[in-house]
């Protein structure tokens, strides 16, 4: 089989999955490109309320396919950055499921994910230091948003690879499962996710990603006020039922 992404849309959660076995999930430049249009395709959808990326088999990505990259260095990296940037700007929830090694641009895809669950015996690394190469500074910012400055150095100098239960410990990962849990939990946590606000969600999301001005501050006032969200959730708090939240962007 062709390396790919191949993607699955189910009860409100879009599964995209990385697949390339034969070179443990590396993107190859095709898969570079097609990821910020899926992404575009799927943040218009409005069947879909929340994201998984994972790896296909035990792996979920572990970096870039050198050899697919006929490109110069900084052509190859503009890919993987305008993957990572569509990726972190997507309107809704996102989640990377973790298994394996979780590497390089497969890590740097995971940070820009909202939250990482990994299963034990993941392992975590960033390795321009291996290849010479100049980190991205979008990159960089956002893994060092999540472990702070001490253990993204850590990461960025040496190259090494982490364990699963330092990165939860840094903050690299927000859960770490048995491996036989992953799966069960990350489908109980979408569901919730599906059954919350996506009004909610896509503003705390902005917000959370950077300061916001006051025309955007403006912009969720608006949206809040004529969604009728807050209401359907006082009523469905008041008469002990569950939420049908309808405001879809």
């Amino acid at each position: 089989m062709e390396p790919g992404l191949h993607l699955d849309v189910a009860d409100g959660v879009a599964t995209l999955v990385i697949d390339h076995p034969a070179k443990r999930n590396a993107m190859t430049t095709a898969m570079w490109q097609e990821l910020p249009r899926l992404l575009a395709r799927l943040a218009d959808d409005g069947d879909v309320r929340a994201l998984v990326l994972t790896g296909a088999g035990e792996t979920f990505c572990a970096g870039a396919d050198i050899g697919s990259l006929r490109r110069s260095a900084g052509e190859s990296q503009g890919l993987a950055v305008a993957a990572e940037e569509a990726l972190a700007a997507f309107p809704k929830p996102t989640l990377a499921a973790i298994r394996g090694y979780c590497v390089g641009g497969g890590c740097q895809l995971a940070a820009a994910c909202d939250l990482r669950f990994a299963a034990e015996g993941s392992s975590f690394g960033v390795t321009p230091a291996k290849l010479g190469i100049v980190y991205p500074a979008s990159a960089t910012r956002r893994l060092t948003a999540l472990v702070g400055p001490a253990t993204a150095k850590y990461l960025l100098f040496s190259a090494e690879l982490i364990d699963g239960e330092r990165a939860l410990r840094t903050g690299l990962v927000d859960e770490l499962l048995p491996d036989d849990a992953l799966d069960r939990r990350v489908a109980e946590f979408t569901r919730v996710l599906t059954s919350r606000s996506l009004l909610t969600q896509a503003a705390a999301k902005e917000f959370a990603n950077g300061p916001a001005d006051a025309g955007r501050v403006s912009h969720w006032a608006e949206q809040a006020h004529g969604s009728g969200d807050a209401a359907e959730g006082v009523a469905a708090f008041l008469e002990r039922r569950a939420p049908r939240f309808t405001w879809a962007g």
